[in-house]
């Protein structure tokens, strides 16, 4: 590694560390950052994700106290996260770097625009009034779906899994994110330690982001009241949507 790699893929953890723990959208710049340093489209997307997932085992450890009367309920659906996680890692890792490198403005344009309306799916959420949770066939079909997205690239998973939830019967937002939280643990968990055993992990670049990361996260959670919520997301919106356009060209 040279040292504007290091730089260069220090900074984008950072950042994203930041971003997620203020906004959201942390993939727009730590993945582009590994694709920018060298590393292969899979083993980018892998080690991306082993140094974003300290950050979705915090999130869920935040809300233990509110998922404590839902066991009944999460254990399906952590089942069916477990096992989408582990059939998208495995799809990732099966997939050429060719093939993915082809799907990676398709998936960039996906994760943006799903970004960009987030704010009405929220509302939307807020809004919903669908009844009691379920562990319906058709609510267990869309937690995989959206665990075999997250399996095998992650970014905009979360705002998935919100629509996802809601149509499992959720009406309160807290809620929905608490569960949200814990089945994306449960996905990054096993997506992480399937890349390991598989040895897709650039561990050099990886351990890096690692530490800048956490830091970010840190550093994003003492000023998140500080900067208006909407200027970062619109921030995030516009980094996604030009890196979206440059891959597309790319790929031409």
């Amino acid at each position: 590694m040279s040292a504007w790699q290091i730089a260069l893929v220090g900074i984008a953890a950072f950042c994203a560390g930041a971003m997620n723990s203020v906004a959201g959208g942390g993939t727009f710049f730590s993945f582009p950052a590994l694709l920018a340093a060298g590393v292969p489209p899979v083993a980018a997307n892998a080690s991306n994700s082993v140094a974003l997932w300290p950050a979705s085992l915090s999130g869920a450890w935040a809300y233990r106290r509110e998922l404590a009367r839902y066991k009944r309920y999460l254990i399906p659906m952590g089942i069916v996260s477990f096992i989408g996680g582990i059939g998208g890692s495995l799809l990732l890792l099966a997939t050429q770097d060719a093939t993915f490198s082809r799907l990676i403005p398709w998936l960039l344009l996906f994760a943006t625009v799903l970004f960009a309306f987030s704010g009405k799916i929220s509302a939307w959420l807020r809004g919903a009034d669908a009844g009691k949770p379920n562990n319906s066939p058709t609510a267990l079909a869309g937690q995989m779906v959206v665990s075999v997205y997250g399996g095998f690239f992650g970014a905009g998973m979360g705002i998935l899994m919100l629509a996802s939830l809601a149509m499992a019967g959720h009406d309160d937002v807290h809620e929905i994110n608490a569960i949200k939280n814990l089945l994306s643990a449960i996905i990054y968990s096993v997506t992480v330690l399937t890349f390991v055993i598989a040895g897709a992990v650039s561990w050099p670049y990886t351990l890096i982001m690692l530490a800048t990361a956490t830091l970010g996260g840190y550093w994003g959670a003492s000023i998140a009241r500080k900067i208006p919520a909407v200027w970062l997301r619109r921030f995030i919106i516009t980094i996604g949507f030009m890196l979206t356009v440059f891959y597309f060209y790319k790929t031409l």
